[in-house]
């Protein structure tokens, strides 16, 4: 199916739902005009060559609870407006090319789930106002040019579950927070995180991926490592980490391919120290 989205669409003033997902083939913009429909609750047009940039005004729409521009062609910053959406639960921006910075009124967004940006050209900060979105389980930022430090306070966030910061430019230390903590899928690979990795795991560590390879990690593996509650897979390869691999129950199921590429790591998978 191929075509555009005509702006004769803003004259139906009760629409509730605009649904192109995944047809390939429309393209040009999204109309500016479409800001004024009060009752749109669902925008999603996932999958097609959507040109342009996000209306400004999008803001007004105060009913949106869904948002799902992936995989377009759309250009452009996040507008400020955006942040003015105080229905919107699940936000999805992946796969275009979309820069600039997220606005810092981003945690205004207090009903959100869900937030999916990888895969574009946004720079500048991690806001540390995201950790105001209590609600929010799934923080998707990766493949982006993001740099700065990642902020402690998204480690304290009550339902986060899953944070993917990989192939951006992000600094500074691992944050001890993000150890202890309700995220169960962390993935910072390919960044420039530099120190020691947080000695403390416990029991309310839990972790189905932790993924910190190919960054600028040093010191030893913590020994407190071992009393995580559960860790399915990690990865710590391509690091500058030395010492004994800490025996775990969980150790003996992982690859070599986990530890290799550090300056002196020893013991089980690896060689014996």
């Amino acid at each position: 199916m191929t075509g555009s989205i005509s702006p004769a669409i803003c004259k139906l003033e009760r629409l509730s739902s605009v649904i192109l997902a995944d047809w390939k083939g429309i393209s040009g913009i999204i109309p500016p005009c479409i800001s004024s429909l009060p009752f749109l609750r669902i925008l999603d047009l996932i999958g097609n060559k959507i040109s342009g940039e996000i209306p400004f005004d999008i803001g007004k729409l105060s009913r949106l609870t869904v948002l799902n521009l992936a995989d377009n062609k759309i250009t452009g910053r996040i507008p400020r407006s955006l942040a003015d959406l105080a229905s919107l639960k699940h936000l999805d921006l992946r796969n275009n090319m979309i820069s600039g910075t997220i606005p810092r009124n981003f945690g205004k967004l207090r009903m959100m789930s869900r937030a999916l940006l990888s895969g574009n050209r946004i720079y500048g900060p991690i806001p540390e106002t995201i950790s105001y979105i209590y609600r929010l389980s799934d923080l998707d930022l990766s493949l982006n040019r993001l740099s700065g430090p990642i902020p402690d306070s998204l480690g304290k966030m009550a339902v986060l579950g899953t944070l993917n910061l990989d192939g951006n430019m992000i600094s500074g230390k691992l944050p001890a927070t993000l150890i202890n903590s309700r995220i169960s899928i962390l993935n910072l690979s390919r960044n420039a995180i530099e120190g020691n990795i947080p000695d403390v795991f416990g029991p309310g560590s839990y972790f189905m991926v932790m993924d910190l390879s190919y960054n600028k990690l040093r010191g030893s593996i913590p020994k407190s490592i071992s009393s995580a509650s559960y860790i399915g897979h990690i990865d710590l390869s391509h690091n500058h980490l030395c010492g004994a691999i800490p025996a775990a129950s969980w150790f003996d199921h992982l690859e070599a391919s986990s530890f290799m590429y550090n300056d002196c790591l020893c013991g089980k998978p690896l060689k014996a120290c």
